[in-house]
């Protein structure tokens, strides 16, 4: 089958689409990964077909309005700013993503290529299949991904309708650019004021979940939603670790690293200060993604080593705990590696999957970026390090979710599927 893949978003958003693409090509199948220009690399590095639409997210989310508002962590401003750059970005993303898909079969897509994909699977009149890497389906079990968890406690009916404020909250941030798409490229109708939740379209096949059900339980209530295990990347066969990190790993005991990936800082020198300070405090060895936020320090000490990107997959299972940004695919591999985990939110999705850390015992209480000190990150990593039950808990985890092939039980699932048009 040919399967077009639509991920927008930041790096951590289109890597598990990159890494579920991998496993429906060694199944057979004809796969095209459709998204930012950036990405390019690491697309065409995985051997699938890449296709291209118009805008590089780093740089975006480096530009300085975005780092002010991800400092302040105001999701309903970011969404806002956002939706502003997709309305300009939204007829040449309808166009390029007709083109790249006017062969597909089959087109699979996420959050970020929600609305997107949709429209280009009712143009073409190909099966539409939902895949996302957070919850998106609403239940009575647990709290939207934006809300605090501690609303479950006002009971199921809060919890659903917390979901349902989440999902209007993306759509309304994005109709504007999407009745644009389909009125002026596409030649369809709008969707409605409340968006294409009803579609037949969407709900004909159902939802898959690229997270772990050891992290989150499969709610009673999703009847038409599957989790199947996160989607990680494995390194290309022939990466290579940099000199220097292979040397610091072996030259004493393992360290924390601390990256927070794609989410900018107004300051990274003060950030960098910051957790020189709280490393300090604990005398801990630490490695310092430097990421797209660009912290960067000189003269680090002896017991830090800053690092471009790496492969979580291959570094994560060799330190002592990881400090991040609590991205869904930063949080996965994490988990993954079975060593405690800290969350510093700025936005998003990212406070649920702290809050989600700390309930399961594998991680400290998370700490929203906008409040952090060096010395409440200090006493934080001293528990990550020191908590003998929280360490045996992330090791158990771990070796759960290493056992359950995400990957292989999506593509399993789209197997056995039967697509037909809606």
């Amino acid at each position: 089958m040919n399967i077009s893949l639509i991920a927008l978003g930041s790096q951590g958003d289109v890597q598990p689409y990159i890494a579920l693409g991998v496993g429906l090509k060694r199944a057979g199948h004809q796969v095209r990964v459709v998204t930012h220009e950036n990405y390019a690399a690491a697309v065409q590095g995985q051997h699938l077909e890449f296709s291209a639409v118009q805008g590089n997210v780093q740089e975006f989310m480096d530009s300085p309005k975005m780092r002010a508002l991800l400092e302040r962590g105001n999701f309903l401003a970011i969404t806002a700013h956002t939706a502003k750059e997709s309305q300009r970005a939204a007829l040449l993303w309808a166009a390029q993503g007709l083109e790249a898909c006017r062969d597909t079969e089959l087109i699979v897509a996420g959050v970020g290529g929600l609305f997107i994909g949709l429209a280009i699977a009712e143009k073409l009149d190909v099966p539409f299949l939902q895949a996302h890497v957070f919850p998106f389906t609403p239940t009575t079990a647990f709290a939207g991904a934006l809300f605090p968890q501690g609303l479950s406690r006002l009971g199921g009916a809060v919890n659903r309708l917390s979901h349902e404020a989440l999902r209007q909250a993306m759509w309304q941030g994005f109709r504007t650019a999407d009745t644009l798409a389909r009125t002026r490229v596409l030649g369809l109708p709008a969707n409605p004021f409340w968006g294409p939740y009803q579609v037949k379209r969407l709900n004909q096949h159902p939802t898959l979940y690229g997270f772990s059900p050891s992290v989150i339980a499969p709610p009673a209530d999703w009847s038409n939603a599957i989790i199947t295990g996160y989607w990680q990347l494995e390194p290309p066969s022939d990466w290579q670790p940099p000199a220097a990190l292979e040397a610091f790993l072996a030259g004493g005991e393992a360290p924390i690293y601390i990256g927070f990936g794609s989410m900018s800082s107004r300051d990274p020198a003060q950030t960098a200060e910051l957790i020189l300070e709280a490393l300090k405090q604990t005398g801990t060895r630490a490695i310092l993604q430097s990421g797209w936020g660009g912290f960067k320090t000189d003269a680090l000490p002896d017991h830090v080593l800053s690092i471009a990107s790496v492969p979580h997959s291959w570094l994560f299972n060799k330190v002592a705990g990881v400090v991040h940004h609590g991205g869904a695919g930063t949080t996965a591999a994490g988990l993954q590696a079975g060593v405690p985990s800290l969350v510093i939110p700025f936005f998003g999705d990212q406070g649920f999957w702290g809050e989600r850390i700390a309930k399961l015992g594998v991680g400290p209480s998370p700490i929203p970026r906008k409040v952090l000190t060096a010395q409440a990150l200090a006493q934080a990593i001293q528990t990550m390090i020191s908590d003998t039950g929280m360490r045996t808990r992330a090791a158990e985890l771990g070796a759960r979710i290493r056992n359950e092939n995400g990957v292989g039980n999506a593509v399993r699932v789209i197997n056995q599927l039967e697509f037909s048009k809606a």
